[in-house]
């Protein structure tokens, strides 16, 4: 008889793996009625809370990367508005260069170096400098640098993108009940499966094989599958936690 040896989930697995995983331990546990077995019906109870709470933080730190995707989309329209007026204030027709010399002394006021800032800060300039640009004036000028008009256009576009992007995350995490970070949930979860779920089925299977047999293996093999991703992804082996 072949002897199935359930593994622990590979501690270092990544937060998205540890979530899927657990996601198909608890859909495999909702097939069978467990309710004569309290302590899988109440271990399971809480792996389904900690993963949620996982999935939420997942999501949290997806939006947490989409932030700073349209904060990079507003630096490159920062940057652009600034070489192309660099590039015009060179340019040998005076005309062209006197425009671009009005746009470059409101552009310089706020520098480059707003990329730097704070979101926060970097929002409250960008909105200053979009405004400062408004002026009658600096349209006109804007208007005879090939090019310029699009760009500023855009920047328009990537901060208001990026604001209403910022809100959202701001009232998604402000709703949140907790602070921790997908990283420390994922421990969490780990340790629970590891330390409570697969000790307990590895003794039961052995002390009721008809009725803990065909589950343990089920979830033995959710966690090999998850094990030998990880292992694949990875050039040196990994220890189980």
């Amino acid at each position: 008889i072949k002897v199935f040896i359930m593994e622990k989930l590979i501690f270092k697995s990544r937060t998205t793996e540890v979530a899927a995983a657990a996601t198909r331990m608890i859909g495999a546990f909702k097939k069978s009625d467990w309710g004569a077995d309290t302590y899988l019906t109440t271990t399971f109870a809480t792996l389904e809370q900690e993963t949620n709470r996982l999935t939420v933080a997942i999501n949290r730190s997806k939006a947490e990367s989409e932030l700073e995707m349209k904060d990079e989309l507003r630096d490159d329209n920062l940057r652009s508005l600034h070489f192309l007026l660099v590039a015009f204030l060179n340019y040998p027709d005076p005309e062209i260069r006197a425009a671009a010399e009005a746009v470059s002394a409101i552009f310089e006021k706020y520098g480059l170096s707003i990329i730097r800032e704070s979101y926060a800060t970097e929002s409250a300039m960008v909105n200053s400098l979009l405004l400062d640009l408004e002026d009658p004036d600096l349209v006109t000028a804007i208007g005879k640098l090939p090019g310029c008009e699009g760009i500023v256009t855009g920047l328009k576009n990537s901060q208001l993108d990026f604001e209403e992007t910022r809100i959202a995350y701001e009232e998604e995490k402000g709703a949140e009940s907790t602070k921790e970070s997908a990283t420390v949930i994922k421990k969490s979860v780990v340790r629970l499966i590891n330390d409570k779920l697969v000790v307990y089925l590895r003794a039961m299977e052995q002390v009721d094989e008809a009725t803990y047999g065909e589950f343990a293996r089920t979830i033995a093999q959710i966690i090999a599958d998850n094990n030998e991703q990880v292992k694949r992804r990875r050039k040196k082996p990994e220890t189980t936690a």
